[in-house]
């Protein structure tokens, strides 16, 4: 059997407000919102409220509950060490996380063991460029581009302009950005124990924001960066190009904070 409009059912117990959809503003209260009373269709609450709500109605129209096979089949595993690659130490004044191990196995896997070290993850001097002629294996870039990825999201926040950088070439990549996907990795096995430290002060969230100069002449692009510091540390952070062209440097730094404005009222 299939619910119709499923998630619609589901009751709030938090006063959730909603701006009002285009064509639906009446002149003179653009400024109010529609106050919910009823789940809605991506929200973070629907799917448990909706739960809850089938739950009631099922058992007052007399079904019983299952006892025999109600839970999961659980232990306790203790302290978490390693989750999905990420190594979690605890310290007296906190907890570090950070993907040495993680960082060995991509190594290993694209036969990067024994590479030299560099000190930076990328060349300020070079310049990537769009691939014109004949592309490297899309597939082996895009995995190599792939666990960077997630080194980077996960607990390596400086290395997030440069796989921003080459996440752009990755429909045709050149010998040039495989180079630099290189270089990358020989900076991670240089830094191989970085990661982020927690202390759980100070306790206020803070945010930054910045913008890069013109420095794609093709497009005109510039390239916006923001960060979020809680408990001493990284909690979200981002590096991309800029989707909107201005003639002016001071104008993208209005753009990279009003981005990072918005992120936080999310």
């Amino acid at each position: 059997m299939d619910v119709n409009t499923t998630f619609l059912n589901g009751d709030l117990e938090e006063e959730v407000y909603m701006k009002k959809l285009e064509g639906f503003v009446m002149p003179g209260k653009e400024h109010k919102r529609c106050k919910l009373v009823k789940s809605l269709y991506g929200l973070k609450q629907a799917p448990k409220q909706w739960h809850q709500k089938f739950d009631e109605v099922v058992l007052s129209s007399g079904f019983l509950l299952n006892q025999s096979d109600k839970y999961f089949s659980m232990k306790d595993m203790g302290e978490a060490d390693v989750i999905l690659g990420i190594k979690i130490k605890r310290e007296n004044k906190g907890i570090v996380i950070a993907q040495s191990y993680y960082i060995e196995k991509i190594l290993k896997k694209f036969n990067r063991e024994d590479c030299s070290l560099v000190s930076t993850p990328m060349d300020p001097v070079e310049k990537l460029i769009r691939n014109n002629g004949k592309p490297m294996d899309q597939l082996e870039y895009s995995r190599a581009n792939g666990c960077l990825m997630y080194v980077m999201t996960s607990t390596r926040p400086n290395i997030a302009y440069e796989v921003g950088r080459l996440y752009r070439f990755t429909s045709i990549p050149s010998r040039q950005h495989w180079h630099a996907i290189i270089r990358v990795f020989k900076y991670l096995k240089g830094t191989i124990n970085y990661g982020l430290s927690y202390v759980g002060y100070p306790s206020v969230l803070e945010g930054y924001s910045d913008a890069s100069w013109i420095n794609h002449v093709e497009d005109s692009s510039t390239t916006s960066g923001w960060v979020f510091l809680l408990g001493g540390d990284a909690i979200s952070f981002t590096s991309k190009k800029q989707t909107c062209i201005i003639g002016s440097t001071m104008k993208y730094e209005f753009v990279a904070l009003a981005a990072v404005v918005k992120k936080h009222n999310d």
